[in-house]
């Protein structure tokens, strides 16, 4: 039988332990595992850098709720690109991101890789023309974000895996901003997904982490042995932290979405405001796409202000309930300058983020109380 999302998010990797009866599976704080005999493993478990009870609840998890075969849980979002990139490219392949996405993803591929002999290159992924000018024949990879950080730019997934799968590219959704729960980019032909799940599968801002989902068995196989090997594994408590958070996504994503329009339409118009950056608001360019390849719209907006990067430092360090700090998709508000920080690494490139823009990552909070701030913050 299948479930429906929550049920799903609550039960799958789930199960209740079968020794005690426990609701909640236990956490295996354990490095090692006693052997029958030599090589004789119990469920195939010797060492937690390999695999962990806990790990694989979560992977279990993570692979229901994308609709994937196969996740694999990293200690961090760009570990689980590292592994990922490693696995899939060799010296003079190229990689096609878009000109807008997280700053530490340019910076892995631009500091780590292009060295290393990987080609880069930069698209408005949003633009499906560009995208295929852009492509090369040596590129490999198609990276796609969207909704994009920080300017909430949305691309046509579905568009793009064909662009990428003709061109022989695997196509790589980075799906952090959407969650699960928003958008299903294996379902629209993406050939992976990568989430740092710190961000809204965690919840709480209490735990650092990465996933990899995919269809492809010997590729995740093979990215496994990456991990393996090199080891960028989730412990058992990150893991175990991970899969709490996850049983409530659907909740506070409908929570999210719903405050983040809120304070949106509340923002439009605003004197104060150049342009507010939101795929819910209908005067967006991508909100009929957004519509049709997403729930909701999730909890993430970005704002540019007219009094420029004075007004936007301004306002960053002015709100209280909004607090200034990196990261996102907590429970609790927070407010960020990418220009000097989540994005400070791509200044000077083609990714640079306007320096009077302030990106705010919506919490569950009451949404008039959130507004209040917000306004009190603009004044």
């Amino acid at each position: 039988m299948t479930h429906d999302f929550s049920t799903r998010a609550v039960h799958d990797g789930q199960g209740f332990d079968p020794t005690t009866g426990a609701v909640i599976p236990p956490v295996y704080l354990t490095t090692t595992f006693v052997q029958k005999s030599i090589g004789d493993l119990r469920n195939g478990y010797e060492y937690t850098r390999g695999t962990n009870p806990t790990r694989d609840s979560l992977q279990q998890q993570l692979a229901s709720l994308e609709g994937g075969t196969r996740a694999l849980s990293f200690a961090s979002g760009l570990a689980a690109e590292d592994a990922l990139l490693r696995t899939v490219l060799t010296p003079g392949d190229h990689v096609l991101m878009g000109n807008d996405v997280y700053g530490g993803t340019h910076r892995l591929v631009n500091r780590i890789f292009v060295p290393w002999g990987i080609g880069l290159g930069v698209v408005n992924m949003s633009d499906l023309d560009a995208v295929r000018a852009a492509i090369t024949p040596a590129t490999t990879v198609l990276w796609v974000e969207t909704p994009s950080n920080p300017l909430m730019t949305i691309s046509d997934i579905a568009a793009l895996a064909d662009i990428g799968h003709e061109a022989g590219a695997l196509v790589v959704v980075d799906n952090t901003f959407a969650s699960p729960y928003l958008q299903n980019p294996l379902a629209l032909g993406a050939d992976i997904v990568v989430h740092s799940t710190t961000k809204y599968l965690g919840g709480h801002s209490d735990v650092l982490g990465g996933a990899v989902i995919l269809n492809d068995e010997e590729l995740a196989d093979r990215i496994g042995f990456v991990q393996f090997a090199a080891g960028a594994v989730s412990g058992p408590m990150d893991a175990w932290l991970t899969t709490r958070g996850i049983k409530t996504l659907s909740l506070r994503m409908e929570r999210h979405s719903a405050n983040a329009q809120a304070i949106a339409e509340a923002l439009v118009g605003h004197p104060a405001l150049e342009h507010v950056y939101y795929p819910g608001l209908p005067e967006h360019p991508g909100h009929g796409l957004a519509a049709r390849q997403m729930r909701g719209f999730g909890g993430m907006l970005s704002i540019t202000f007219r009094g420029g990067a004075a007004a936007a430092r301004t306002f960053a360090e002015s709100t209280t309930l909004f607090q200034l700090a990196e990261s996102l998709g907590g429970v609790e508000s927070l407010v960020n300058y990418p220009a000097e920080m989540t994005h400070a690494s791509v200044r000077g490139t083609e990714l640079e983020v306007p320096d009077n823009l302030v990106r705010l990552s919506v919490g569950v909070e009451d949404a008039p109380d959130l507004i209040a701030d917000i306004l009190a913050a603009l004044t």
